[in-house]
């Protein structure tokens, strides 16, 4: 049995052996199972922050480059470890709820939640804008458990 990464998203450090146009370093991809094997694909469409993925899928038979793949924390929601203060002023709250997406080239992108005074409805909105993260403030975000759970 092939040793490879379990199913989630993954930043590409190396491009992959054979596909290098399609899969080459530096890009979001995601790993997933289908008809009992692995595949690697790339993000098809970004709707509310979030990656949806289409076929075409690409098998992933290698072991070794799968092993370069950096794992990164799931699309959703979670609350920053830390005040983030910005230049021109504004920052946002240490524990502010944020939705975590990322760009195509798998880099981290937080949306900070707003309420919307103009609206009737008791719901947080996030900005189709949002912020560039470092990997060192992606792997410190707190998941935040906002109904629906998903597995992350």
């Amino acid at each position: 049995m092939l040793d490879l990464p379990e199913n989630g998203l993954y930043r590409t450090t190396g491009a992959m052996p054979g596909h290098e146009d399609e899969f080459p370093a530096g890009v979001l991809v995601f790993i997933g199972d289908k008809s009992g094997g692995k595949f690697v694909v790339r993000p098809k469409q970004n709707r509310n922050n979030r990656w949806y993925w289409n076929d075409p899928t690409t098998p992933l038979r290698s072991p070794t480059w799968g092993r370069t793949l950096k794992k990164l924390p799931s699309e959703g929601f979670y609350t920053l470890p830390d005040e983030l203060s910005f230049e021109g002023g504004g920052r946002w709250l240490k524990n502010a709820i944020v939705q975590l997406g990322y760009n195509e080239n798998g880099q981290g992108i937080i949306f900070v939640g707003e309420t919307r005074s103009s609206s009737q409805d008791n719901a947080l909105f996030f900005s189709e804008q949002g912020m560039l993260i470092t990997d060192d403030m992606l792997e410190r975000l707190l998941w935040a458990p906002i109904l629906p759970v998903r597995v992350h």
